[in-house]
């Protein structure tokens, strides 16, 4: 399976939103090998990270965020799952659409989505596998908004971010950053 492949089924090549997507999506995945590589652990399949990361993010073209040329109908925060349904209806492994869905945020529990009645599916959304956590963790460090595109954000950075969003992401975040000595 190609992963550019994929994407560029949906995002013209050379569009803003391409542009924006792949080399977001390249940091992402160059974050999630560097972090891979470092646990050395031996169950990791670094193919998989490379080309889960270069996913994640699929659905924003779904959502409503013109800074990023994005125009379609739903808020942001939706482009998780709506990328793990377009995964899914490719017949990708189950798995790729897993890592698009769950790495929102440090991952969007259940009881959150219900306390704070946000338009996604009633089911927890936080990244369980390994997998699924270092390429949720390494999209924390790079930013898709033109103000911040070039910027590799630190960890006290993130930590300050998901604390301001939900004290719960940046606990979960932060014993990431610990497990994987970043």
């Amino acid at each position: 399976m190609n992963p550019l492949q994929v994407i560029e089924k949906f995002y013209p090549p050379g569009s803003k939103t391409h542009t924006i997507l792949i080399n977001h999506s390249r940091q992402v995945a160059k974050k999630s090998l560097e972090i891979a590589r470092n646990l050395a652990h031996p169950d990791l399949d670094l193919d998989f990270i490379e080309q889960a990361a270069l996913l994640h993010d699929i659905g924003i073209f779904l959502t409503t965020s013109p800074g990023i040329g994005c125009t379609g109908d739903a808020p942001y925060i939706c482009h998780g799952y709506l990328g793990r349904q377009l995964l899914d209806k490719e017949g990708l492994d189950p798995a790729f659409g897993l890592v698009a869905e769950r790495h929102t945020g440090a991952g969007i529990g259940l009881d959150t989505i219900i306390r704070h009645n946000l338009p996604l599916p009633r089911r927890d959304m936080v990244p369980i596998t390994l997998e699924e956590k270092i390429i949720c963790c390494a999209d924390k460090f790079f930013s898709k908004t033109p103000q911040h595109r070039n910027r590799k954000m630190t960890v006290s950075g993130i930590m300050a971010e998901l604390t301001a969003i939900n004290p719960e992401h940046a606990s979960r975040f932060a014993r990431w950053a610990a497990a994987f000595k970043l």
